[in-house]
């Protein structure tokens, strides 16, 4: 099983210095990926509707593509992973793009995690149509593929089109994607779409989860062998209950598995990287 970090966007304050040294120690550690969260806008909590996500406008987030390409520059074997990128509310052919040039730029280290997200001020900041999120999703990765794949498409969708047109270095493969988010339909949309699936939150449910996205795989005539399994472990609050939900995990089919940070009342970026090092220390022991 392969093993990351999630990077801790919220608890760091935005801070350059802590994307290098936890980027950097994540390689050196001999984690195999850095995990990134994804949001554009940050809003208020207090309107109507609610907002039921966890993040305010207190929070920072770095833009994963700007994040990674800096990355990529001073990493040479992390694989770099969106977990997840908020698809519906971006232009599908310009992240189409921007995963290109990033797959291009790091040497095929890009995992494309992508999801529809929870933050409707998020959506009608930039233009789109929070209600159509799945729809629009739907939609997308296909699209996004042949972009990937042809060297000049036509394409009329309900969201997206194109007229005789491409993207312009393509990647040398098809970028994988993988899909995240805890509800059945993202789970029936792993099943149908993903390359494999990013699950967040404690190991029971994760693991159900995963009892789902096998149906769905099954239920569109996929092979649940090769598919991609990664389990962010929020729920995880020492080295030792990471180590034993990885196991867990593994034993049930688990492919990937990410260690958090967050929440666990760092203050500092070297308190981080201690706790990914005691969790990498706890791993190579057996323990």
């Amino acid at each position: 099983m392969k093993i990351g970090v999630v990077y801790p966007q919220i608890e760091l304050r935005g801070d350059p210095k802590a994307v290098r040294e936890i980027g950097l120690a994540t390689e050196q550690l001999g984690y195999d990926h850095l995990l990134v969260y994804d949001h554009v806008v940050g809003a208020t909590h207090d309107r109507e509707p609610k907002l039921w996500g966890p993040y305010t406008n207190n929070d920072p987030f770095h833009d994963p593509f700007v994040m990674f390409a800096y990355l990529a520059g001073i990493t040479e074997r992390i694989e770099l992973v969106t977990g997840v990128l908020i698809l519906p509310q971006r232009q599908t052919v310009l992240v189409a793009q921007q995963a290109a040039d990033l797959d291009l730029l790091s040497d095929e280290r890009l995992r494309l995690g992508v999801g529809v997200g929870w933050n409707y001020v998020e959506y009608d900041a930039l233009g789109q149509d929070f209600t159509r999120r799945g729809a629009r999703a739907d939609e997308q990765i296909p699209f996004l593929r042949r972009l990937w794949g042809e060297e000049l498409l036509s394409f009329e969708g309900e969201f997206d089109r194109i007229d005789r047109g491409n993207v312009n270095p393509r990647p040398n493969r098809q970028i994988p994607v993988w899909i995240g988010g805890f509800s059945e339909a993202a789970f029936r949309r792993g099943g149908e779409l993903g390359d494999g699936f990013i699950f967040a939150g404690g190991t029971d449910d994760c693991l159900a989860g995963l009892e789902r996205v096998k149906h769905f795989l099954v239920e569109n005539g996929r092979s649940v062998e090769g598919y991609g399994a990664d389990f962010v472990m929020l729920r995880a609050q020492s080295a030792q209950e990471a180590t034993d939900s990885m196991k867990r995990w593994q034993d049930a089919g688990g492919t990937h598995a990410s260690v958090v940070t967050m929440g666990l009342g760092f203050t500092e970026t070297q308190q981080h990287i201690d706790y990914i090092s005691e969790v990498r220390a706890l791993i190579d022991a057996g323990l």
